[in-house]
């Protein structure tokens, strides 16, 4: 099973605070560097749980890119796509409980044209995901529309999750929709905020419902989320069930989810060399 993900693959630096913000003032906190993006989170979980993956997307021509291409092929994932300008940064500021927000610098990842795609990133095909993210504007609209006709011709599944309800209101809900229609996608990834803005109903797909620390909806079925001594991040816990599910349904999405947030950064640890 080749499982391909488009959109973007960033640095991420995961700001583990011990305590409130101190307004004009210091902050102890843990701080890392690791690669993350949607799709760069997705591709590394699955290889992770066990199949092939590739990322697919621009990156940047600069020390950062070449850092988390290098880090993400360590985690077992083929990195395709066109390298120029500079990578994008996002910021996640996770607090005690484990909770986090994120102020992000998408960079070279918005800039992805469909003329750049080249048939053989899409080669071999299984499952074609695609980050909301490259859905909510141009150039990056028309390369994965593109890229999910050519998933198609392998026979692949085409999965899209919604990725953020803030980004989608930014760039027009309305767009947003016609885009999703357009990429046609078999299944919908999207949490509670995000499936209230774009609509279940605009939407004819397997919609599977993230709800947090609740669990989760698959197609309808609720399922609970599974127990964790101690969450330490909930960064990338979405992405994680996405790929657990692509590759194997309810149970290893829940699993994958769970083990996510038992970790600090949005790609497994243990692969991270």
């Amino acid at each position: 099973m080749l499982v391909c993900a488009l959109g973007d693959l960033t640095l991420d630096v995961i700001v583990r605070l011990g305590g409130p913000v101190a307004a004009a003032g210091d902050t102890p906190a843990q701080i890392e560097l690791v690669p993350g993006g949607q799709a760069a989170n997705v591709a590394a979980w699955a290889a992770e749980l066990g199949t092939r993956a590739r990322f697919i997307g621009k990156t940047g021509a600069d020390d950062a890119g070449e850092l988390v291409r290098r880090r993400l092929s360590r985690q077992g994932v083929e990195v395709a796509g066109p390298v120029e300008g500079d990578t994008g940064t996002i910021c996640s500021l996770v607090s005690p409980d484990g909770e986090r927000s994120m102020a992000s610098d998408r960079g070279a990842a918005r800039e992805l044209r469909a003329d750049e795609l080249e048939d053989a990133w899409l080669e071999g095909c299984d499952d074609l995901f695609v980050s909301g993210y490259a859905l909510v504007g141009e150039p990056t609209r028309g390369a994965a529309v593109r890229a999910a006709q050519l998933a198609r011709t392998q026979g692949a599944r085409v999965s899209v999750d919604l990725a953020s309800w803030s980004a989608i209101r930014d760039g027009g809900a309305d767009a947003f929709r016609t885009a999703v229609g357009t990429v046609a996608p078999d299944v919908v990834f999207a949490n509670e905020d995000e499936e209230r803005v774009v609509g279940a109903a605009t939407v004819d797909a397997h919609w599977i419902l993230k709800h947090g620390a609740r669990g989760c909806s698959f197609g309808g079925e609720e399922r609970a989320a599974l127990p964790v001594a101690r969450v330490l991040d909930t960064t990338g816990a979405g992405d994680a069930l996405a790929a657990g599910w692509i590759v194997g349904g309810p149970d290893l999405a829940l699993e994958a989810a769970a083990r996510c947030v038992g970790q600090v950064g949005a790609t497994p640890v243990a692969s991270a060399g």
